[in-house]
């Protein structure tokens, strides 16, 4: 398949893995081709027109034709400036390694990252959650993250990979997507009762077995492994950790454990003040499971071949 086959696969199996619903994401493009129609023509140049398609601004085709042929992809977490030269020196050795994959977002994906935050309002209200309340205390949160991002070197990675000719694309939300449906489906068939049992879960699935060999394995970081787990909310996607004021909005809407890739000591002491269980399922062994699942849907088992690099581990369940 090309480049452009590839991304736009990607893209589409991640709205069909959307936690808050197909419907909601086409509406959600459908407002933004409203919004580009009204624009005056000199206001058009700067938008992003594949965003009509797109919905998700953190994944991108970075540095590409989207015409090239894709026989091996290079796949990291975190693809920068060293894994494109890693890259470059593959190649110069022979092997066929078409395009850059990275998960994490890097050039205008990632001056952009901010932009798929509000998604998590939508998330929380099929949750239960008040919409106007999840609105509310996530736009303080999402103009935190667009001034952090703002000073950012945005093209370091991309840059490297233009000047080498290498094709570079980034799928971020689109597999985040994919593991936060996957084990949330789980959650909520399995029904596990207790903190263990969600740990026990989780290490049912090859890339959380992998990560606790390394020593970075589930970890429970609010609760007991005897604490009933009660109803479980994963949190996994969205750009990045959300407001902290959101959790006792979640303890009103029922939930009594969050499942997450990770939490920093600020909201980890706000959720303990409404005695919420927290389990860290791990952040880049999750972001292996959302890319594994993305990689199965989008060429199967033989159709690319997947160079591991930057913590990616290739499992498929095909």
């Amino acid at each position: 398949m090309t480049v452009r086959e590839l991304f736009e696969k990607a893209i589409q199996v991640g709205m069909d893995n959307d936690p808050r619903g197909r419907d909601i994401v086409q509406r959600e493009l459908d407002d933004r081709k409203g919004d580009f129609e009204k624009l005056e023509e000199k206001e058009k140049e700067y938008f992003d027109q594949g965003s009509l398609k797109n919905p998700y601004p953190d994944s991108s085709i970075l540095y590409a034709t989207g015409e090239e042929e894709v026989r091996g992809a290079i796949v990291g977490i975190d693809m920068e400036v060293g894994e494109v030269a890693i890259t470059h020196a593959m190649r110069e050795k022979g092997e066929p390694v078409d395009l850059i994959i990275g998960h994490h977002p890097e050039g205008r994906a990632y001056a952009r990252l901010y932009e798929v935050m509000g998604m998590q309002a939508d998330i929380l209200a099929r949750f239960g959650l008040p919409i106007n309340v999840a609105e509310t205390l996530l736009e303080k949160r999402i103009g935190e993250v667009e001034r952090r991002l703002l000073p950012a070197n945005h093209a370091r990675a991309v840059d490297a990979a233009r000047l080498l000719g290498i094709p570079m694309i980034n799928l971020h939300t689109p597999a985040d997507n994919m593991v936060a449906t996957h084990l949330q489906k789980r959650f909520d068939s399995e029904g596990p009762r207790k903190l263990e049992d969600i740990l026990d879960m989780l290490l049912e699935e090859p890339e959380y077995r992998e990560a606790k060999r390394e020593g970075a394995g589930p970890k429970i970081i609010l609760g007991s492994p005897k604490r009933q787990a009660g109803k479980v909310f994963v949190d996994m996607t969205g750009g990045t950790e959300g407001a902290k004021g959101i959790f006792s909005g979640m303890v009103q809407s029922g939930i009594n454990t969050i499942v997450g890739m990770h939490f920093s000591d600020d909201h980890r002491k706000e959720a303990e003040k409404y005695h919420m269980n927290m389990v860290i399922a791990g952040h880049i062994s999750s972001d292996n499971v959302g890319l594994n699942l993305l990689f199965d849907a989008v060429s199967g088992r033989d159709g690319v071949k997947y160079y591991e690099a930057s913590g990616f581990r290739r499992f498929t369940r095909l």
